[in-house]
C-alpha cells in the first residue's frame, strides 16, 4: 500500500442468510483513497452505502474481499482487534446522533478517550465544543439540546482522538435544511484544519458534490466513479 493510501477494498463482498436464500447487498466493490481525501458514497435505499461504510470502518466483516485501513488489514481481526484500530484513528458521525442520555455534552465527547485509557483532558472536549458552537452547552445532558446540537456534540466527540479518517452516515439526514447546512460547513471546516480524511454517505447530491470524489452504488455495486 502506498505510504499516502489510507483505505483500500480490494472486491468487497457481503451475503447475508435469509430465509429464502443467500442476500449480496455488496459485490466485489474495490476502490482507493488518499489520505486528505473526501469521498461520498451514493446511491438509492438499499443500494449498499452503509453495509460499505461498516466494512471500510470495521464494525463488520466482508463475506470475501479485504478492507486496507491505514495501512492494516482488518477483514481478518477479531473484535476486540478492530475496536482498538478504531480507536486509535477512526471518528465516527451518524444520523441518529449516538449520544449516551445520562451523560453531559463534555461527557459524551470524552468517551472515545476513556475507552483508549491515559490521559483524558476535559480541556480538549470543551474546546472542541467552543469550536463548534456549544461552548455554553458543555454541561447539558443530551434531551436538553437540540437535534442540530447533538449532531454538533457528537462531531466535536468524532474528532476528539485526533482521527485520521472520518466515517459519517447520513450526518445531516435527520436535520433541517438551514441546521443541515452548517452541519456541513462545520464537518468540512474541521475535516480540513485537521488533515482528516473523509468518507460520507448520503441522499444529498448537493452535500455530495462538495467532497472531491462521488463513489455511486446500483444493488451493491460501484456503477459510477467520478471526481467532482
Amino acid at each position: 500500500m502506498s505510504a499516502q493510501t489510507i483505505l483500500k477494498v480490494q472486491r468487497l463482498t457481503k451475503t447475508y442468510p435469509t430465509a429464502a436464500g443467500a442476500l449480496t447487498v455488496l459485490h466485489e466493490v474495490s476502490f482507493d483513497l488518499a489520505a486528505g481525501g473526501t469521498c461520498a458514497i451514493v446511491g438509492p435505499s438499499g443500494s449498499g452505502k452503509t453495509t460499505l461504510l461498516g466494512l471500510c470502518a470495521g464494525l463488520d466483516q466482508p463475506s470475501t474481499g479485504t478492507v486496507q485501513l491505514d495501512g492494516r488489514e482488518i477483514g481478518g481481526l477479531s473484535e476486540d482487534q478492530r475496536a482498538l484500530v478504531r480507536n486509535e484513528c477512526v471518528g465516527f458521525v451518524f444520523q441518529n446522533f449516538q449520544l449516551i442520555p445520562t451523560l453531559t455534552a463534555r461527557e459524551n465527547v470524552l468517551v472515545p478517550l476513556e475507552l483508549r485509557g491515559g490521559v483524558v483532558r476535559e480541556e480538549d472536549a470543551a474546546e472542541l465544543l467552543a469550536r463548534v458552537g456549544l461552548g455554553d452547552r458543555l454541561d447539558h445532558y443530551p434531551t436538553q439540546l437540540s437535534g442540530g446540537e447533538q449532531q454538533r456534540v457528537s462531531l466535536a466527540r468524532a474528532f476528539i482522538n485526533r482521527p485520521r479518517i472520518l466515517f459519517c452516515d447520513e450526518p445531516t439526514g435527520n436535520l433541517d435544511g438551514d441546521t443541515a447546512h452548517s452541519m456541513a460547513d462545520l464537518i468540512f471546516g474541521l475535516n480540513r484544519e485537521r488533515g482528516t480524511t473523509l468518507v460520507l454517505v448520503t441522499h444529498d447530491l448537493e452535500l455530495a458534490r462538495r467532497t472531491q470524489r462521488i463513489l455511486r452504488l446500483r444493488s451493491g455495486a460501484v456503477v459510477a466513479d467520478e471526481k467532482t
